[in-house]
Parts: C-alpha cells; structure tokens; sequence
C-alpha cells in the first residue's frame, strides 16, 4: 500500500470507501484545511473521534480513518463551507507530524482486506444482497414511497463498505466495521446486524400499513410487498 501525509480531520462520523458524506465545515482551523487541500491534493484524512468532553479531541496512533477526496465545496458568506467528500482508501495513523499548521497532519499507511478474491465471499454478499434490498424496500414503505430498484455494487467489497455507509447504527460500529481487514468478516456482521434490523422494520411497517387505513388495515398484499 502507501505511505502519505494528511491533514486529520477528527469527527464523530465514519466515512466509508467509495462512500460518499456531506460535512459542514466551521472551524476556523479546519476552514484552513480545506482551503489548503482545494489549493492541493483535495484529500485530508477523516478519523473517527468518540464523543468526549475533551474540546480538542484527537484519534490515537494506531487508530483507522478514510481518505477523503474533496468533489464539491460550497462556500458560505460567513466563512464556513458546505463540503461533499468521497471516500477513498482506508489508512492506519502512523504518526503526527510537527508542522506549523492550525490543524493537525499525520503520516498514514494505506492497506486493504486480506480476503478480497476468496470464492466464498460469493453466497454471503448475496445473502447480504437480498437482506439490504429488503431493508430498504421497508424503510421505503415506511415513508409511503414507491417501490425503486437499490443499486448495489456487484464487487463485494465494495458492496460491504456501501451498506456499512446505508446503515443506521452507532458510529462506533461503523468504526469497526471499518477496521476490519476481511470481506468476509464485515459481510457476515452486516448479515447478523440486518436480521433484527430488518425484523423491527418489518414490525413498524405493518402497524404503518394498519394506521395508514385509519386503523382498518392494508390489504395482504400491501404488507407482504412492504415487508
């Protein structure tokens, strides 16, 4: 993999590969660093902080974070941006560096899953296929929207890392979702995640369906389609 040098950005959120993720940018210091990395390489590195009463937090030497490319920044009259960010590699902080900056840099290395090829990867992307089509068929239903195709990547990494991002649950899962190094393992925790997931939704969209017909009911159809 490779070796670079990234400003951090420390944030309570988890940014996936080839995922992407709105900020909002406010600091004066990290107003600094994205107006440096749109001079330059548009890539500073989002590390996942825990929410603590530390005002500065940092993520530890060792900890995982996502390159961040920069694709769009809307900047607003008062000085504060509006940012979309993609996802790129994945990294391990190495060390900081002393740099006379208002926010922090870092050395990182770059790595990948050790299991990206294995035939088995093959049956539990799909079984997490068809278990994501299934989530979001409900949430559509949920919000009286028509039934639309969910465009998943074939790549089952890439498909990992895409219903990681999807995912409603507490950023210090996602974290560790996006610190494992195998396929495997992130589709197997996502399959275990989305069964209760999907057993709760399914519950909530049947009692929509109920109060939808003032209490009368949705027809059969209309409930097995949505759940």
């Amino acid at each position: 993999m490779a070796t670079l040098e990234l400003p951090i950005f420390p944030l309570g959120v988890v940014l996936f590969p080839g995922t992407p993720h709105a900020l909002h940018i406010f600091e004066p210091r990290y107003r600094q660093m994205l107006a440096d990395c749109l001079g330059g390489s548009q890539r500073f590195g989002l590390s996942f902080v825990a929410p603590s009463r530390d005002a500065d937090p940092a993520p530890s030497v060792g900890d995982v974070g996502c390159i961040a490319v920069v694709r769009a920044s809307h900047l607003l009259p008062d000085g504060r941006s509006n940012i979309l960010a993609l996802g790129e590699e994945r990294y391990v902080l190495s060390e900081y560096l002393d740099m006379d900056l208002p926010y922090r840099t870092a050395r990182v290395e770059t790595f990948d899953d050790d299991d990206a090829d294995v035939p088995q990867l093959t049956e539990i992307a799909t079984s997490v296929r068809g278990a994501f089509a299934h989530f979001m068929a409900g949430m559509q239903a949920l919000t009286d929207r028509g039934a639309a195709p969910v465009d998943l990547p074939s790549d089952a990494k890439h498909l990992s890392f895409h219903v990681c991002a999807a995912l409603e649950i507490d950023a210090a899962a996602k974290q560790a979702l996006l610190t494992l190094r195998s396929t495997i393992a992130r589709l197997e925790t996502i399959d275990r995640l989305l069964r209760p997931l999907n057993e709760e939704l399914g519950r909530r969209v049947r009692v929509h369906v109920r109060a939808r017909g003032n209490g009368k009911g949705g027809t059969t159809h209309d409930i097995a389609r949505a759940t």
